[in-house]
């Protein structure tokens, strides 16, 4: 397994995009190039939605993130924004329906990355959050499951941090809370799968969190640039590599308890992919620890 491991494993990430994935539509309909991570901040707050066929749950999500982030700009005029929605490789109207926020709001706000071949969700996430021009950097997921409005308890535990090295700190929302709940309602099956998965989490990757999952977690611009550059898992189990990075870093990170519901069209195939994950998981711990993969620096997207 060992050898498996690092023999099928890339040694570099890779940050390369097609020349389609370098611009965004603006609201007039011009092309216009999307800024690098390593570029100095230009607003508070960016929002990195990742979607793959969500032309019926994206609107909902866009609905309610829009609305508070309207009116939060508006208690708070020094507050600046951009939401990034970045379309996985769609086969569905989700870029469509993306862009009819871009022609409502202004491609200031809102800015569409359609990816031309399906990467995965942590692909996705990671090609948007290399095109942000955030101070912080939000990941939520576009079936709008985390309530919007606890950006706010996200951003209290990120500033609970201290200190934060080099201005590097992660605040995770969590549905650790919850955990008694859904088993109630699972399956025995599902269930040992769950208690599974988190028992392969904790031996091979992360300690001390309890919810690696949760698609809603909030990034200093500077943990989102160092973590990021060294990503390599680009499907369900990027979650984790993300946090192994950080923690190998000694980031700080925070774990915030947030409301969160169950939506239907989940993407995620139950036993396949929780067997994907597990397999990735152990792949991420020893392709790490036979030097197959390494830390790397940030650097530019070509």
């Amino acid at each position: 397994v060992l050898l498996i491991a690092h023999c099928s494993a890339s040694k570099m990430v890779d940050l390369k995009r097609h020349e389609k994935e370098k611009t965004f539509l603006t609201s007039k309909g011009e092309q216009e190039a999307f800024p690098a991570l390593q570029d100095p901040h230009s607003k508070e707050l960016s929002v990195v939605v990742p979607s793959y066929n969500e032309e019926l749950r994206l609107p909902v999500m866009m609905e309610e993130a829009m609305e508070y982030l309207e009116k939060r700009q508006k208690r708070q005029p020094s507050f600046t924004y951009e939401v990034i929605i970045v379309d996985d490789g769609s086969t569905d109207k989700t870029t469509e329906i993306a862009l009819n926020y871009t022609r409502k709001y202004g491609s200031d706000k809102v800015r569409v990355l359609t990816l031309v071949k399906n990467r995965g969700k942590g692909g996705a996430v990671r090609v948007g959050t290399l095109s942000c021009r955030g101070k912080l950097i939000l990941m939520a997921d576009a079936d709008g499951a985390t309530k919007f409005a606890d950006i706010e308890k996200v951003e209290a535990g990120l500033q609970a941090l201290s200190p934060k090295p080099e201005n590097m700190a992660i605040s995770c929302g969590s549905r650790a809370h919850l955990e008694q709940d859904s088993v109630a309602q699972r399956s025995m099956f599902r269930t040992f799968l769950m208690y599974g998965f988190h028992f392969l989490v904790w031996f091979f990757c992360v300690k001390g969190i309890r919810d690696t999952q949760c698609g809603f977690k909030l990034f200093t611009r500077e943990a989102a640039s160092r973590t990021f550059s060294s990503l390599h898992v680009e499907r369900w189990a990027f979650d984790v590599e993300l946090l192994y990075i950080a923690q190998c870093l000694k980031i700080p990170i925070a774990e915030v308890a947030v409301n969160w519901t169950e939506i239907e069209g989940s993407k995620l195939v139950p036993f396949w992919s929780w067997l994907q994950m597990g397999k990735d998981l152990i792949f991420i711990r020893l392709r790490y620890i036979t030097g197959a993969w390494s830390l790397e620096s940030p650097r530019k997207v070509d």
